[in-house]
């Protein structure tokens, strides 16, 4: 694990996507509430707070950090069969809670096909990956071509 103790504490915020890929009609279902398991969006938004919580003990060599915050959204669309999954992740710390927002939407997205599989089990979970970051040292990133 790194040293971080010479770095600052600063204000630093992570923000992940990911996607997962289902047929119409499922998510039709999501939206109707009409999975046997519930409610998906609800556990899939708690799955994804909880394993941001908890990501210091899924990788070995995350820090473990005080989260001031982590938000799940949901985009639905139906056209394209998709769930898509947004967590962003904040801290005041002496690293940045990128694997946290990773770790949120990996988990969340784990959540919608663990809830759906039963009717759909070709989905694919697909394109997790760092929005963007603030805070620390190496200043702002943002990936190209995301709003």
């Amino acid at each position: 694990m790194v040293d971080v103790s010479t770095k600052s504490e600063t204000l630093r915020q992570a923000v992940a996507r990911g996607v997962v890929r289902m047929k119409p009609q499922t998510l039709r279902l999501i939206k109707a509430n009409r999975i046997a398991k519930g409610d998906v969006l609800a556990v899939a938004q708690v799955a994804g707070v909880n394993a941001a919580k908890r990501t210091d003990e899924l990788i070995p060599m995350a820090h473990t950090l005080p989260l001031t915050g982590v938000q799940i959204d949901f985009a639905l669309d139906e056209k394209a069969g998709t769930v898509g999954i947004q967590a962003t992740a904040s801290t005041v710390a002496r690293t940045g809670v990128e694997m946290e927002a990773l770790v949120a939407v990996t988990a969340a997205a784990l959540a919608v096909y663990d809830m759906c599989k039963a009717v759909d089990r070709a989905m694919t979970i697909e394109r997790v990956r760092l929005v963007s970051k603030t805070g620390g040292r190496s200043g702002p990133y943002r990936r190209r071509g995301e709003s």
